[in-house]
């Protein structure tokens, strides 16, 4: 049983707020947007170009290896800047959006 994609997209959209309430503190939005392509750049190696979103969710559930990437991305920045959580959950929220199952803000029913 994998984890469960309404728990994701909750997860994953209060990160994209998150990542967009930061755009009003400078150092704060840049800090986290390098997290995201960093965060993103990973996704595309695990999973490719062709994936679900519950395979999406399973790979979150997995493991903690993404708030590393998040926290070393920016090696310049205060840690006190990045919010690692924030750029996890926004960066799977941004990846959704090439899953072969996304519907425009939601995942695509089965049919069948």
């Amino acid at each position: 049983m994998g984890y469960p994609v309404e728990n994701a997209l909750f997860q994953w959209e209060e990160g994209y707020r998150r990542l967009q309430g930061a755009r009003s503190d400078e150092a704060a939005y840049r800090s986290l947007g390098r997290a995201v392509m960093a965060i993103e750049e990973q996704l595309r190696r695990r999973l490719g170009s062709s994936f679900s979103v519950s395979e999406l969710a399973d790979l979150y559930a997995s493991g903690d290896w993404e708030l590393s990437v998040a926290t070393y991305s920016d090696p310049d920045q205060e840690a006190a800047v990045l919010d690692p959580a924030a750029a996890v959950d926004a960066a799977f929220y941004l990846y959704m959006r090439e899953a072969s199952d996304f519907a425009g803000g939601a995942p695509r029913p089965r049919s069948g």
